[in-house]
């Protein structure tokens, strides 16, 4: 990037360790699957809320740099994603199920305690009929596998455009 008098010299981008989806093609076809199975059914605002959330504890620059994108194009309002990191203490930007659904993302994505929590578990639960509770547990699973492919690969963000993986 070039820089001018008025423009900042911003830190060198850096490379990926790797492209996993070259060397394991299969794999990477069974995750696009997979996602695809896991989002059947969600609301889109909600999973990409969701995606959002996950990717953020999980320090996931690419999923982040995806999922704010295609939320923005899809609607989504700025406020509300900058709102997530601290939805807790930003309850009345989200409805119940959606407060939900991002406590039952945390829960499942941070297991420091090994479990679900019991009360998370029924708070999602009376926000969701039990077929739609277990697409929503898909959806977050498969954004904490995603993320981990992305972290431990390096992937870098930036250059992704919204709706280019759907």
């Amino acid at each position: 990037m070039e820089t001018t008098e008025n423009t900042p010299e911003y830190a060198p981008e850096h490379p990926a360790r790797l492209s996993w989806t070259e060397h394991v093609p299969e794999v990477y076809k069974a995750m696009v699957r997979l996602d695809a199975a896991a989002r059947k059914g969600v609301d889109p605002t909600l999973l990409e809320l969701v995606k959002i959330r996950a990717s953020q504890l999980n320090h996931c620059a690419y999923c982040l740099d995806m999922h704010t994108k295609d939320a923005l194009a899809a609607g989504e309002s700025v406020e509300r994603i900058i709102q997530l990191s601290a939805w807790d203490e930003s309850r009345h930007f989200y409805t119940e199920r959606e407060l939900a659904a991002l406590e039952l993302t945390e829960a499942v994505t941070v297991l420091t305690d090994g479990f679900v929590p019991d009360d998370v578990y029924e708070r999602a639960a009376k926000q969701f009929e039990e077929a739609e509770l277990a697409q929503l547990i898909a959806a977050i699973t498969v954004i904490n596998a995603w993320n981990r492919f992305a972290v431990s690969t390096r992937m870098v963000p930036g250059h992704y455009t919204p709706g280019q993986h759907q």
